[in-house]
């Protein structure tokens, strides 16, 4: 009688959940891809009309056009995607491809070994993992894995506005009142703005990204004001490196940022630290913990990074980092306040393995709280992932990508500055 081998569960069916199922299936492994959303890549389909600042060239797996190519699909190669495009040209191509192994509608609600709970050391790595999953119509299963693999990422649970890492008083109120956001608007969404004044809280790519879509705006409505509220006291490195950055797309995104400001289309204001946010006259006025009060505003666009979901991991043992909650190993070289993309090293397996054998942790939740995640690098951790899970260590071990130096390599600057303000 032939003894059924559990599947190896990947958690999300985004672009390094679904490359690790390629991989998977090269490596004669089965994979079972289950996906929270009602599609496959539903996280990128959020934001969909954001134009990627990476090139097609690095935006597809190896193993992934390996499966692909034999159905008449070839990979693009020229420009920049948005979102929308890399699911249509790639991902949902890769989803269909892989068949009933990808789940959608299927939400991870706790992961576990069969029989041990998490303080049980007696015989637990010699359990399969269970993977308890909740479908769309509220029904339960529970799943044995041979091993798992997390690509969840960290897009469904975004930072808070909040400058201590908590909501601010009256945070979700705002949000409940339509008058606050954690998302980039579509240009669309920014035109019914026109006229009205519109905040956007944060400093990084979202960030600069939602000050051009609004900025374009307030040049055809000059009657729309845009706020950009930044927590620390300096600009420090908020514009990006310009033409010394090696991602082009990237660096000009933040010079398109500055502009808008230095052509009086945005009013910077750092030092902010939002405190609490009050709804005044059907608009939201976000105060200071100094008690700085901005002036009314139509919406709150708040962009502020993510955040690893974990609670689902509870009774599986992890080592991740205590401030960036990602896997201590490569906690330190993932800190935005040391780093930016390009000087953060390939991971693979032994990087990316927690102390339950067979759980790894990869994609942007591997990065946990930074900032800095590259397709490139997800893509990279997946093939060293598999190859350990086939028992392949050379392989595991070798590193296949050589990340570029950016050229603006550097730490976030200082947070406190002596002349913050205006």
């Amino acid at each position: 009688m032939e003894v059924a081998v559990s599947p190896v569960v990947v958690i999300g069916a985004g672009p390094q959940g679904l490359a690790a199922a390629a991989h998977l299936l090269e490596r004669g492994l089965e994979p079972l891809v289950l996906e929270s959303g009602a599609t496959a890549a539903s996280a990128v389909a959020e934001w969909g009309h954001v134009r990627l600042f990476s090139p097609w060239t690095e935006l597809t797996d190896a193993a992934s056009r390996r499966l692909l190519e034999p159905t008449g699909w070839s990979a693009p190669t020229q420009g920049y995607p948005t979102g929308a495009q890399w699911i249509e040209q790639y991902l949902a191509p890769l989803a269909d491809a892989l068949g009933d192994r990808v789940r959608s509608g299927t939400r991870v609600v706790g992961v576990g070994r069969r029989g041990r709970d998490l303080s049980v050391d007696g015989g637990r790595a010699e359990q399969p993992f269970v993977v308890h999953i909740e479908r769309a119509d509220g029904t339960e299963e529970r799943i044995e894995a041979s091993a798992v693999i997390d690509a969840s990422g960290t897009w469904r649970t975004p930072n808070p506005a909040g400058a201590d890492g908590l909501p601010a008083l009256g945070e979700r109120a705002a949000i409940e009142a339509g008058l606050m956001e954690h998302r980039m608007p579509a240009s669309e969404d920014a035109s019914t703005l026109a006229g009205r004044h519109v905040v956007v809280v944060g400093n990084g790519h979202s960030a600069a990204t939602t000050i051009g879509i609004l900025s374009r705006v307030a040049k055809r409505e000059p009657g729309t004001r845009i706020t950009w509220v930044l927590r620390r006291g300096t600009i420090g490195n908020t514009f990006g490196g310009g033409s010394a950055d090696e991602l082009p797309e990237r660096g000009a995104l933040g010079q398109r940022a500055k502009q808008a400001v230095e052509e009086g289309l945005v009013d910077l204001v750092t030092g902010f630290r939002t405190e609490r946010i009050e709804i005044e006259d059907g608009q939201a006025v976000l105060v200071a913990e100094d008690g700085r009060r901005l002036d009314p505003a139509a919406r709150i666009f708040v962009a502020t990074g993510f955040r690893p979901e974990l609670s689902f991991l509870s009774e599986v043992r992890l080592d991740l980092d205590m401030r960036m909650q990602a896997p201590s190993r490569i906690a330190a070289e993932v800190d935005p306040n040391l780093h930016s993309c390009g000087s953060i090293r390939a991971t693979g397996a032994t990087d990316l393995e927690q102390p339950d054998p067979g759980l790894y942790i990869v994609g942007a939740k591997s990065y946990g709280r930074a900032p800095t995640f590259l397709a490139l690098t997800g893509f990279e951790q997946v093939r060293s992932v598999v190859a350990a899970i086939a028992g392949d260590r050379e392989a595991a071990e070798r590193v296949d990508l050589v990340l570029p130096d950016t050229g603006v390599c550097g730490g976030a600057g200082l947070f406190d500055a002596p002349a913050a303000g205006r």
